[in-house]
C-alpha cells in the first residue's frame, strides 16, 4: 500500500502524451493514514486523500475488470507490444530515472493493472485536483500572492514602522502588485517561452512554436520556371503580412523559397497544435479534402472535357449543373473511386444515382434566371453583392491615374463629358460631382502593371474604369464602361482605351454585356485576392501569432480576441498548400477609404452615407458600431486609465511585434496606433474583430449565392472585345450568347469554380457566431458578462432591422431584380448554405 500512495501523491515528473506518476514521494505525510487503514480505510478528515482513494479504487476496479478479460501473466510477459511500450516509456519517457528500483517491471497482471490505473489518474484526478482550483482560491491574489517584491521587515526601519502604522498596506505592498494581479501571473511568462521559439528545424504537429515567415512557399521553383512565384512580404517591392512559420527546407533551386509538402499532404501542413481544427466532422474533413484532390481531379476532367469541346454553347448548358446535372461517364468514376472513398466523391461531386454532376441552385438565378443581366443588377452588386468594399465616390473628372507616369505613361482616362452628359438627369458633369452623385468601380491602376504578363497566357484581360451615377430612387446606373490596355509600343507610352456605352438591343447590346463581364472578371479577381485573401485571411494571422506569443491566456485582451482566432491559422495554412500556390486553384479559376460617407454629427454614429440605400454599408456601420461599443465596455472595466495600458508590458510587447513583424514591410507607416490610450485600445481591438468576424463575412458566404452561377461573376475572360471585320465579330452578330461564354469561364474551370466557392460559403454545423461564445464560464467578472450580453441583445436587434429593410419595397438595393435578400451581415445562421451569418473568426 505504500507503493500505492506513493504513486498516487508522488513528486511530479511528466512523461510526453501520458503524465505518469512514478517516483518517490510523500510517503511520511501519509504514513498515519495508511497505517490506520480500514476499507480503504482513510478516516483522516483531509478531503483530498478521502476522495481522491475513492476515486482512485474506483479507477482501479475499473482498469482491472478490464485487463482481467484479456491478459494473465504469461500473456503480459509475452506480449511484445506491451513490453516495448514500458521499455521506452520507462528509458525514454523517464531516462533521467530509469535506474530508480521503484519502476513496476510489467511481468505480472497486477502491475499492469496499477500502472494503467495510475496513468488514467494522473490524466483525470489528480490534474482536476491541482488545477480546477486555482480561480476558487487563488483568484483572489491575497489569499495565494505569486510574487514577494521585499523582505520580511527587521525593526528599525521604515519598511518595520510602516507594518506597525499600516499592517494592511504593508502586506500589499509585500506581495503581488495591482498591475501584474490584474493581468496574471508574470511567471505564467515561462508558459510563453515555447511559443517564443525559433526553431530552424521543421515543425512538426505536436509543436506549439508561433513564429513568423514570408509567403516563401507559393512556388515550386524546383518544378520548373512555371511555378516560380514572387515572395510575398520582407521587400519594398512585395510588402505582405507575415504567415505562421513552419520550418520546411529550402528548394534546392531557390534557397529563399520553402519546400512543399507533396499534395496528398496537404493536411498534415504545420499550424501550432491549438490551431488545429477542433471539429473534424465529416462535412469539414470533406471541405479540405476537395482542396487536397482539387489537382488529381482536374486531368480528369481536362480527359472528360477534351473530348467534347470544354465550352458551354447556351445558358441552358450552364443551367444543366443545377437543374438536371452533366453526365460523369464510368471510366472518371472509377479512376477517381479508385483512389478516394465514395463518400467523398458523392459530396464533392453532389452525384445521384444516375451520376450527374450537380450543384445547388445559386441565389442570383433562383428566383428570376435572366435579372443577372439587367444594369440594375449588375450596379446593385457593387452595394449589395460578394464584394461590395470596392466602389467610391468620383472626386475628379476624367478619372485620374497614381501610376508613375514615368514609367507606365499617361493612364488618364479617355471618358469624356460626351459619352456621360445625357444620362445625369439634366445635371452637368461638374454638378454631378458636387452634388456625390457620380461614383466609380476602378480597377486601372491595380490591374495595368500586370496585363502584359497576364495577356500573355490564355487570359485576355483589360484594366477597367466603370462610373455610375446615383439616381433619385437610390439606385445606382452605369453611365460608361472603359476598357484600356498597355500600349502596343511600350509601357512609356501609356494606354489604349475604348469607352462602351449601355445598349440592349443588336450587337451593341451584346458588346456592353461582354464590356460588364470583362469587369465582372476584374472584380472578381479583386475579391478573391485582395478583398478576401488579403485583408482578411493574411491581416488577421500575424494578430493570432502575436496574440499567442505575447499575451498570456488570462490576459483581458487575450480572452476579448481569442474566440476570433478560431481555424484561421490552419484555414490559411491549407490556403497557401492547394487555393493560393503556383497552379492551384485561384490561378486556375481567376486572374492573378473610398469616400462613400461624411462626417455628420446628425446622423446615427456621426457619419452620412453618401448612397444611403447601401445594404453593406448600412448594415455594416450598425455591426461596426456594436462591437465598438461591446469592446469599450470590455477594455474600460480592465484599464481605468490609460496610465495601466502604458505599463502593461505584455499589451506594448504584444502591439510592438504585430506592428514591427507581423506587418514589417509597413511598420514605418504613420497611421498604426501608438498603443498609449484606452482610445486607441477599444480601435485596435475593434478592427481585429470586425475583420476576422463582420468584413469576412460579407466577402466570403456570398459568394456562391452570387457567383455560383458564373455568368454573373465570371473570374477568367479568354479572348478580348470582337473587332468588326472578324469571325468573333460576325458570331457576336449571329449568336451572341455563344460568343459571351466563349469569351468567359470554360467548362473546366467553371466545374472548379462553383466546387470551391460553394465550399467556401458553407458554415460549419458548429460554427460559433459574433455574440456567441463556445465557452460560457470564459470570465469569472460580472461587469464583462453583462456588456456581452448587452452586446448580444444588440446584435438581434440588428438582425430585426436587417429583416424590416429588407421588407422595405423604397430601398429598391436591399433585394434588386434578383430577388435576393442582402443577408451577408445577418449576424446568425443554420449550417450550411445559407448566404447569412458572422462567424467570429476567419475559419474557411
Amino acid at each position: 500500500m505504500t507503493m500505492l500512495i506513493t504513486m498516487i501523491w508522488g513528486n511530479l515528473i511528466r512523461v510526453p502524451n501520458t503524465s505518469v506518476l512514478f517516483s518517490e514521494g510523500l510517503v511520511s505525510t501519509l504514513t498515519l493514514a495508511v497505517e490506520e487503514l480500514a476499507d480503504h480505510q482513510l478516516r483522516q478528515d483531509y478531503p483530498s486523500a478521502v476522495d481522491g482513494i475513492e476515486i482512485w479504487f474506483a479507477i482501479r476496479t475499473w482498469v482491472a475488470d478490464y485487463c482481467f478479460f484479456y491478459y494473465n501473466d504469461d500473456i503480459i510477459q509475452k506480449d511484445a507490444e506491451l513490453q516495448s511500450w514500458w521499455k521506452e516509456l520507462v528509458e525514454e519517457g523517464h531516462g533521467d530515472k530509469k535506474e530508480e528500483p521503484w519502476w513496476p517491471k510489467m511481468q505480472t497482471l497486477e502491475e499492469l493493472v496499477e500502472i494503467c490505473t495510475t496513468i488514467i489518474w494522473t490524466a483525470s484526478a489528480l490534474h482536476a485536483a491541482v488545477n480546477f482550483g486555482q480561480y476558487p482560491y487563488a483568484g483572489y491574489l491575497p489569499n495565494r500572492p505569486t510574487i514577494s517584491q521585499k523582505f520580511m521587515p527587521e525593526k528599525g526601519t521604515p519598511e518595520y514602522e510602516e507594518l506597525e502604522s499600516n499592517p494592511d498596506k504593508a502586506f500589499l505592498k509585500t506581495i503581488t502588485a495591482q498591475l501584474q494581479t490584474m493581468l496574471g501571473f508574470p511567471s505564467l511568462k515561462f508558459c510563453l517561452g515555447t511559443l517564443l521559439m525559433k526553431r530552424k528545424e521543421e515543425l512538426q504537429e505536436w509543436d506549439r512554436v508561433y513564429d513568423y515567415d514570408c509567403y516563401n512557399d507559393l512556388g515550386n521553383p524546383d518544378k520548373g520556371a512555371k511555378y516560380v512565384r514572387p515572395i510575398l512580404g520582407g521587400s519594398s517591392e512585395y510588402p505582405y503580412p507575415r504567415r505562421g512559420r513552419t520550418g520546411r527546407q529550402k528548394t534546392k533551386t531557390d534557397e529563399k523559397s520553402e519546400s512543399r509538402l507533396p499534395l496528398a499532404e496537404s493536411l498534415n501542413i504545420y499550424v501550432p497544435r491549438d490551431e488545429r481544427f477542433g471539429h473534424l466532422k465529416l462535412s469539414d474533413f470533406l471541405v479540405y479534402a476537395l482542396k487536397s484532390i482539387a489537382q488529381f481531379i482536374k486531368p480528369e476532367l481536362e480527359s472528360l472535357l477534351d473530348q467534347t469541346p470544354n465550352e458551354f454553347d447556351r445558358f441552358e448548358d450552364v443551367l444543366k449543373l443545377y437543374e438536371g446535372g452533366i453526365p460523369l461517364p464510368e471510366g472518371l468514376l472509377k479512376h477517381i473511386g479508385d483512389s478516394i472513398p465514395s463518400e467523398m466523391f458523392k459530396e464533392i461531386f453532389r452525384t445521384d444515382d444516375a451520376k450527374l454532376l450537380k450543384f445547388p441552385m445559386p441565389q442570383v438565378i433562383k428566383e428570376d434566371k435572366s435579372a443577372w443581366r439587367t444594369d440594375e443588377e449588375f450596379a446593385r452588386e457593387m452595394l449589395a453583392g460578394v464584394n461590395p468594399v470596392n466602389i467610391r465616390r468620383l472626386q475628379e473628372f476624367p478619372p485620374a491615374s497614381k501610376l508613375d507616369p514615368k514609367v507606365y505613361g499617361d493612364q488618364t482616362s479617355t471618358i469624356t463629358e460626351e459619352h456621360i452628359k445625357n444620362n445625369l438627369d439634366g445635371l452637368s458633369v461638374d454638378e454631378a460631382l458636387k452634388n456625390n452623385k457620380l461614383f466609380i468601380l476602378d480597377h486601372h491602376d491595380s490591374l495595368m502593371p500586370y496585363l502584359r504578363r497576364i495577356n500573355s497566357t490564355s487570359n485576355k484581360i483589360y484594366g477597367s474604369r466603370t462610373l455610375l451615377f446615383l439616381q433619385n430612387d437610390g439606385t445606382l446606373k452605369p453611365l460608361v464602361i472603359e476598357l484600356s490596355l498597355p500600349h502596343p509600343d511600350g509601357d512609356q507610352f501609356g494606354c489604349i482605351s475604348n469607352v462602351y456605352s449601355p445598349a440592349e438591343q443588336g450587337v451593341e447590346g451584346s458588346i456592353w454585356q461582354l464590356a460588364k463581364a470583362y469587369v465582372a472578371v476584374n472584380d472578381s479577381g479583386y475579391h478573391q485576392l485582395i478583398s478576401h485573401w488579403l485583408n482578411t485571411h493574411a491581416a488577421s494571422e500575424p494578430v493570432v501569432i502575436a496574440t499567442n506569443r505575447q499575451l498570456s491566456v488570462v490576459h483581458p485582451i487575450y480572452k476579448l480576441l481569442h474566440p476570433h482566432f478560431r481555424d484561421t491559422m490552419n484555414i490559411n495554412a491549407l490556403a497557401r498548400q492547394i487555393l493560393i500556390n503556383a497552379g492551384g486553384i485561384l490561378e486556375t479559376t481567376v486572374f492573378p477609404a473610398r469616400g462613400v460617407a461624411v462626417k455628420d454629427a446628425n446622423s446615427p454614429h456621426g457619419l452620412r452615407l453618401l448612397i444611403e440605400d447601401y445594404p453593406y454599408a448600412v448594415d455594416g456601420i450598425e455591426i461596426w458600431f456594436a462591437i465598438r461599443t461591446w469592446v469599450a465596455d470590455y477594455c474600460s472595466f480592465y484599464y481605468k486609465t490609460d496610465d495601466i495600458i502604458q505599463k502593461d508590458t505584455e499589451l506594448q510587447s504584444w502591439w510592438k511585434e504585430l506592428v514591427e513583424e507581423g506587418h514589417g514591410d509597413k511598420k514605418d507607416e504613420p497611421w498604426w496606433p501608438k498603443m498609449q490610450t484606452l482610445e486607441e485600445l477599444v480601435e485596435i481591438c475593434t478592427t481585429i474583430i470586425w475583420t476576422a468576424s463582420a468584413l469576412h463575412a460579407a466577402v466570403n458566404f456570398g459568394q456562391y449565392p452570387y457567383a455560383g452561377y458564373l455568368p454573373n461573376r465570371p473570374t477568367i475572360s479568354r479572348k478580348f472585345m470582337p473587332e468588326k471585320g472578324t469571325p468573333e465579330y460576325e458570331e457576336l452578330e449571329s449568336n451572341p450568347d455563344k460568343a459571351f461564354l466563349k469569351t468567359i469561364t470554360a467548362q473546366l474551370q467553371t466545374l472548379l469554380g462553383i466546387s470551391l466557392i460553394e465550399i467556401l460559403s458553407r458554415h460549419s454545423t458548429d460554427e460559433v457566431y459574433l455574440g456567441q461564445r463556445d465557452t460560457p464560464e470564459w470570465t469569472a467578472d460580472a461587469a464583462p458578462l453583462e456588456a456581452f450580453d448587452k452586446f448580444g441583445k444588440k446584435l438581434a436587434e440588428i438582425e430585426d432591422r436587417i429583416t424590416s429593410m429588407n421588407n422595405d419595397a423604397k430601398l429598391k438595393n436591399r433585394v434588386g431584380p434578383v430577388k435576393v435578400p442582402y443577408t451577408l451581415l445577418f449576424p446568425t445562421s443554420g449550417g450550411g448554405l445559407t448566404g447569412k451569418g458572422i462567424p467570429n473568426s476567419v475559419s474557411i
